[in-house]
């Protein structure tokens, strides 16, 4: 038989020791490491979660069908990006991918960020355009008519572009007219907001203040491209024009150019120098029409003149009455402050009625209770008129024979031994001396052996 041979183990080779890190160095080497390896990158995702912190930065997040990507824009870079983080809208994003040691996460930090593609603008305005329309905001019955000859016109553009001086040359050369201007951005973060502010600033001005009301506004910017011209599709421009008591004329862009400020303003210019021309007529054109209207006026005789004068007076009447307008929007305004100064007073008086109506239900327990005792009051009365005692002290004796049966004729007093006469503070038997009793009067109890018949009209005056 063969020796069977077993070779002995091969020595097992000593490992190394792995290196120790800290958390703070291994995260700084995964910081070091992306941020060297995307230092510079472009990113396409779909903006959510979109949100300006008070201090001015944007913290959102860019997806796609499969991941989600955290992203931040510091205060100094979203003032210069030429449109505003908004959910939904498909960007292109520059910046580099950096690592937050505080939560063990990667973000981008966004450097640029523009649209994908004018598709994915093109299709947030359509949205928000519905969204309005659905509001009614685009309502042919909430637009104002323009006043003929504006006394004052408010101008809302860039202080410092060719549109003021474009509309102020054009209404020099129409009709000269005082304008006030609210210089305001008109693209870039923030612009929207101020637009609005300044539609709505013009409005807070008082007519008879020491600053003239305008009669008619303008909102009016240069052509670009649609990213330059989104400040003037956003909700709070929108809604700031929409709720303008004064008639306003957009102007925004080249004649090609629609934003959905044209669709709740009161009138739309294809350029701001349309606008001008929209806001006053040409003052020669007006000196012409006049002079040949008074030639004639002069030629008509009177009685022309009166067919004239109720002409023009049918024509007054047809002219909005501003101060009408502004009446109206005002009472609708004290009626909603009234209703919601009543509905408290109105939640007060429902728990008082409440309170009332529980202290109501004591009260007519209490009062069952009272004609109950009240009943039985006159019960106790009724019960003592007709006592034995009672009817004893009106003047009446009861007499009995010797038997204690009640003597009810002379036939009966006559056959009884004796007679026992009873009053109400004592009793005296007749035929027996000195039988005068004082004891208290006390009802016989009835036997079975009484059995005489009462007389039909006669009852015992005692038996109850």
């Amino acid at each position: 038989m063969e020796d069977l041979f077993t070779p002995p183990a091969a020595p097992v080779p000593e490992t190394a020791p792995l290196p120790e890190f800290t958390v703070s160095e291994i995260s700084f080497e995964i910081k070091r490491f992306v941020e060297t390896t995307f230092s510079h990158v472009r990113v396409r995702g779909e903006i959510f979660g979109a949100k300006r912190a008070d201090s001015g930065h944007w913290y959102l997040s860019l997806k796609d069908e499969n991941a989600v990507l955290s992203a931040v824009c510091w205060k100094g870079v979203a003032s210069r990006l030429p449109l505003k983080p908004e959910d939904g809208l498909e960007v292109i994003a520059v910046g580099k991918i950096t690592t937050f040691a505080g939560k063990s996460s990667y973000q981008l930090v966004i450097e640029s960020m523009e649209v994908a593609g004018a598709g994915a603008l093109l299709k947030l305005l359509e949205e928000r355009k519905q969204k309005f329309a659905a509001e009614g905001l685009f309502d042919a019955a909430h637009k104002k008519a323009l006043p003929f000859l504006p006394s004052v016109i408010g101008v809302v553009t860039s202080g410092s572009g060719a549109v003021i001086r474009d509309i102020i040359h054009r209404v020099r050369d129409r009709f000269p007219t005082h304008i006030l201007v609210w210089p305001t951005p008109v693209q870039g973060e923030g612009a929207a907001e101020k637009v609005a502010a300044a539609i709505a600033g013009f409005n807070r001005i008082r007519p008879g203040g020491s600053l003239p009301r305008p009669d008619v506004l303008i909102v009016a910017r240069g052509g670009g491209s649609l990213e330059d011209l989104w400040p003037f599709n956003e909700e709070c421009v929108i809604r700031a024009v929409y709720a303008s008591e004064i008639p306003l004329i957009s102007a925004v862009g080249h004649e090609t150019d629609t934003m959905l400020i044209d669709y709740v303003s009161d009138r739309r210019a294809p350029t701001p120098t349309g606008a001008a021309e929209f806001a006053v007529p040409v003052r020669a054109e007006l000196t012409a029409q006049i002079n040949n209207l008074r030639a004639r006026l002069l030629n008509s005789g009177l009685r022309y003149f009166s067919e004239r004068r109720n002409y023009l007076d049918g024509l007054s009447r047809g002219i909005p009455n501003l101060e009408q307008i502004l009446q109206e929007a005002s009472q609708k305004f004290d009626d909603r402050i009234e209703r919601l100064n009543n509905a408290f007073k109105n939640l007060l008086s429902v728990k008082a009625l409440a309170v009332e109506h529980a202290n109501l239900r004591p009260y007519c327990i209490q009062n069952i209770i009272e004609k109950k005792q009240e009943n039985l009051n006159n019960l106790m009365l009724r019960l003592s008129s007709v006592s034995v005692e009672a009817v004893l002290k009106r003047g009446f004796a009861w007499v009995r024979n010797q038997d204690g049966q009640t003597v009810y004729s002379t036939a009966e007093a006559a056959a009884a031994a004796g007679l026992n006469l009873t009053f109400y503070d004592g009793s005296y038997n007749c035929g027996v001396p000195s039988a005068v009793n004082t004891a208290p009067a006390v009802k016989p109890a009835k036997t079975a052996a009484h059995t005489r018949k009462k007389d039909d009209l006669q009852t015992d005056l005692f038996d109850f």
